[in-house]
């Protein structure tokens, strides 16, 4: 809310611990200038209207001046540079979104570019679409959704990795705690850790922070589901698929299941990810657009870079293939065409996944067929697949500590869930062997008998289907833009007829942002994630490669790329 310079607010009476950012900011705008004034560490910093250059302040230079709109933001994420000078990205407002240990994690309810680009006068009409363009592009990024992240814990690290560092690094800035992979305006701080503005560093994760709380034995029992989206290939659903060369996926996500019990905490730890091939599905209005797999002599070196980043970080990987593997032929009686398409190209794509994997005999490869084992909607049926792996899973384990920090238990490896999109089907299997761990960890606690499960506790059993069908659809309005399909299952164990119709509706949004929103929304993730960087000694992007000429470039990191992967989709 804005004031009057002489309503300003008080300084915080807690003042900011090492390590910790300011939480609450007060922003003074003057004609030529924004003063950023932390309210609980004391710092400032100026940012020049006409160009965007920085300078920190002295307590007095910041208090300096009276005319001027005064109002609070609770975060600096970042600022980028454009042809016309630059644009601060603020945090204006936030919602409590629960606690990651001891520490508040806040979801980033509203976002804004301060404009510092009063050079655009000086630029030429070209220069000037280009700008109005960019600042669209900005206009994007401000509503981006999923975004959390904490005043005094760096929340990149799950629990298990986070207990092996030094005690000392949580006195360092967050930014320098924090793993890159998981933070979302890393190219958006730049400028701020050059300038060593660090308490007003907020490294931002986008995911899902999701946690409830029930009782057991009359005793407290608190479930965290926080999952963290990798920016190494961040993007939307059609536009963004398989690997990069140097093989990180689209659509990675990382998902830890946090559950604290009388002094104990455990974490158990999945991932999922695009099938870490080079391959595209290019948008051309059909409803499901053929996959195509992009032949190049470094494809299985690609894999093997993706999944010896997977062994370093969680050690022995076990792959869980979800991917329809041939045309059934009880679903080709309803629209042989269709269906034949569909399966089809999905089992050509799944078949190239597992030709692959045989190159790597020290990774578990399993194929579970979601569509044909699980067909009408029956979620029980994953049982098939658990039994196949129960066994390697269980020697994966879970994380567990005592109230004193001491580690009690490790997990040595990780699930890796695939499907195409990595949403759905792949949200349903993690749910069911997280519920198998929830079990298996209350049960190490004491919380549970040996022959104890939650799902004998409706009300309990009801909180944990809730998490993950508010993580599935959180996840997937980040990359498809769309609620979560196949939610029943994990709400109920079936399909249900609202749920097919809201599955309908949810498909038919996915087609029309794929087609017709998704393209500009990349070209806004692009910029934002460095991908893409504007520069006036470059000519006009728009200019290199026009609409009609266009080609279709592949947006998996190989081939000739002159913008963004996706300057045919300028005008759509």
């Amino acid at each position: 809310m804005a004031t009057d310079a002489d309503e300003a607010p008080l300084l915080a009476d807690e003042p900011l611990r090492p390590g910790s950012c300011s939480r609450e900011l007060e922003l003074r705008e003057f004609r030529d200038r924004y003063v950023f004034r932390s309210l609980d560490g004391g710092g400032a910093f100026a940012v020049a209207r006409a160009d965007g250059s920085l300078h920190p302040l002295s307590p007095e230079e910041a208090a300096a001046g009276s005319d001027c709109k005064v109002s609070k933001i609770y975060g600096v994420a970042g600022m980028i540079r454009l042809l016309a000078g630059s644009y601060v990205l603020v945090i204006t407002s936030r919602k409590d979104a629960g606690s990651y240990g001891a520490s508040t994690v806040y979801h980033a309810n509203s976002m804004k570019f301060l404009c510092c680009n009063e050079a655009i006068k000086h630029l030429t009409s070209e220069e000037k679409r280009d700008e109005a363009y960019f600042m669209s592009l900005l206009r994007i990024a401000e509503t981006t959704c999923g975004l959390y992240y904490s005043y005094d814990r760096d929340l990149t690290l799950n629990l298990q990795r986070a207990s092996k560092l030094a005690a000392g690094r949580v006195h360092k800035p967050l930014w320098k705690q924090a793993d890159p992979r998981f933070v979302w305006n890393r190219n958006l701080l730049e400028e701020l850790i050059e300038t060593k503005l660090d308490e007003f560093i907020t490294p931002l994760i986008q995911g899902s922070f999701q946690t409830e709380q029930f009782t057991l034995k009359d005793r407290l029992v608190r479930i965290t589901l926080f999952s963290r989206r990798c920016n190494r290939r961040l993007g939307t659903r059609m536009w963004r698929r398989g690997a990069n060369l140097e093989g990180a996926t689209a659509n990675f996500v990382e998902t830890e299941q946090l559950v604290e019990y009388e002094g104990l905490t455990s974490s158990f730890i999945q991932v999922r990810g695009s099938i870490p091939l080079l391959w595209e599905q290019i948008v051309d209005l059909s409803y499901k657009p053929r996959p195509s797999i992009i032949e190049h002599e470094e494809m299985t070196k690609v894999v093997e870079r993706h999944f010896h980043d997977l062994s370093q970080r969680y050690g022995d990987t076990m792959v869980i293939d979800l991917t329809d593997k041939a045309v059934q032929q009880r679903q080709m009686t309803v629209c042989p065409t269709f269906f034949l398409l569909q399966q089809g190209d999905e089992g050509n794509l799944s078949n190239a996944f597992a030709a692959e994997m045989q190159n790597f005999p020290d990774i578990r490869y399993v194929h579970f067929d979601f569509h044909h084992i699980c067909g009408g909607g029956n979620f029980d049926n994953l049982q098939v697949l658990y039994d196949e792996i129960e066994e390697a899973i269980q020697k994966q384990g879970y994380f567990l500590m005592n109230s004193k920090g001491e580690i009690l238990l490790d997990q040595s490896g990780v699930v890796r869930s695939n499907c195409i999109d990595c949403l759905d089907r792949t949200n349903v299997t993690q749910s069911f062997l997280a519920r198998k761990s929830l079990d298996s960890q209350l049960q190490r606690m004491g919380a549970l008998s040996s022959a104890e499960s939650i799902s004998q506790s409706d009300i309990i059993n009801d909180k944990f289907k809730k998490l993950w069908v508010e993580h599935g659809d959180e996840l997937s309005l980040e990359y498809a833009g769309s609620y979560a399909l196949k939610g029943d299952l994990v709400r109920y164990g079936r399909q249900t007829l609202p749920g097919l119709i809201k599955d309908g509706m949810s498909a038919l949004s996915r087609y029309y942002l794929n087609n017709f929103h998704d393209g500009v929304r990349q070209d806004a993730l692009d910029l934002i994630s460095g991908y893409y960087t504007v520069s006036k000694s470059s000519s006009s992007p728009f200019q290199i490669i026009g609409f009609e000429s266009a080609p279709k470039v592949s947006s998996c990191g190989v081939g000739n790329h002159s913008w963004w992967d996706h300057c045919h989709n300028f005008h759509s």
